[in-house]
């Protein structure tokens, strides 16, 4: 289920970057260039982790960035950057993020299934912890292959 939303070109690898909004942009890069997001939904992200705080940030070394529909996703869509060096979202113990899967749903309804797939993933401790440790295109798919 995974692997319709997440495969070659919507997977980036990066050993670090400067900054979590440096991060944010460069997960977003994928979905900027197929038009499932419009740029404002990258800054309505920005703008609410500085009113709220690191929001989406789920778990240890885990971010699911996203907006609401009206601010800028055209379409159903994730994206996946994988840090080999996490960097720092404000999220206390949950810093150092290495693990950052955008989320774009137009509407309300139509980002179900991904949460569902996105969801078995993350309670998957095992997958998760290969998830962090892992730094190759190949291996990132051979886990979401198998949600």
């Amino acid at each position: 289920m995974l692997k319709s939303w997440i495969y070659d070109t919507t997977i980036t690898l990066q050993d670090s970057v400067e900054s979590w909004p440096q991060a944010l942009e460069l997960c977003a890069k994928p979905l900027l260039d197929m038009q499932v997001i419009a740029p404002e939904y990258v800054t309505a992200i920005v703008e609410q982790h500085h009113k709220l705080g690191p929001y989406y940030v789920l778990a240890p070394g885990l971010a699911m960035p996203h907006a609401r529909p009206e601010e800028g996703a055209k379409g159903p869509g994730l994206s996946l950057l994988k840090l080999k060096h996490g960097v720092s979202f404000g999220a206390g113990e949950f810093d150092p993020v290495d693990v950052i899967v955008m989320l774009a749903a137009p509407d309300k309804h139509s980002h179900i299934e991904m949460i569902s797939a996105l969801a078995e993933l993350f309670s998957s401790d095992e997958d998760m912890t290969e998830l962090h440790q892992v730094n190759t295109l190949e291996d990132i798919k051979k886990i979401i292959d198998r949600f």
